[in-house]
């Protein structure tokens, strides 16, 4: 499974990254702006799920979810600031920081991805 990483702290990137290979994942991208994942996912990147930081720098991440939704990709949520989703993707899994690899691992097999 390739997954998408969308988040600005770098060593919780790092972190992620190294969770996700663990638990048998390929990092198909990281990015650390809501910019940055835009112009990804627009050039045909390609992911199987994404893990989204709901606040990248003050700007949410809902952007990217949506461009994700519209093509199919499942995604999780993460923050440390509770659960602060948009109503429209209430559905999404939503894991608080710190993130756990065994709830990591359960909110991917939870979509089915594993």
């Amino acid at each position: 499974m390739r997954v998408l990483i969308v988040e600005d702290e770098g060593l919780v990137a790092l972190m992620l990254e190294d969770m996700l290979e663990d638990i048998g994942c390929d990092v198909a991208f990281s990015a650390a702006s809501v910019a940055q994942a835009l112009a990804w996912i627009e050039s045909d990147g390609q992911a199987d799920a994404a893990l989204l930081d709901v606040n990248l720098a003050g700007e949410k991440v809902f952007p990217v979810a949506q461009a994700l939704r519209a093509r199919g990709v499942p995604f999780i949520f993460a923050t440390g600031y509770g659960d602060t989703r948009d109503p429209r993707f209430g559905d999404a899994p939503n894991l608080g920081k710190p993130i756990m690899i065994e709830r990591l691992a359960e909110a991917l097999h939870g979509m089915g991805l594993d």
